[in-house]
């Protein structure tokens, strides 16, 4: 794992603290992506932050310039996007992605 991926894997840890104990770490996707309850959220890879969105805010998510929708195989994967660097600059920045992949978790929850 390069230095870029190591600090924003160590920045999720901490961002995502206010939701322990519920949040598991896992390696995914080719880098580490963070559960809340068993759902996906967050994650990193090749320096690059991953959020799962609910349906309901895609589209005002991918009006963002620093979001491009998540593609691994020439067909973007649904609720899912990637933040590049600049959006992810500051704590309070990483929040936002941070609190928006919880939302898609607790959307997903049974019960």
């Amino acid at each position: 794992m390069d230095t870029n991926s190591e600090a924003l894997v160590r920045r999720i840890r901490v961002a995502v603290l206010p939701w322990n104990p519920h949040i598991t770490e896992k390696k995914m996707f080719g880098g580490s992506c963070f559960l809340y309850k068993g759902k996906m959220c967050v994650g990193e890879t090749k320096g690059r932050l991953m959020v799962r969105v609910v349906p309901g805010k895609m589209n005002q998510t991918l009006n963002d310039p620093d979001v491009s929708p998540m593609d691994f195989t020439g067909k973007p994967m649904k609720e899912f996007i990637f933040v590049a660097e600049k959006g992810f600059d500051s704590e309070a920045k990483l929040q936002h992605w941070i609190e928006l992949g919880i939302e898609h978790a607790q959307s997903k929850q049974i019960g």
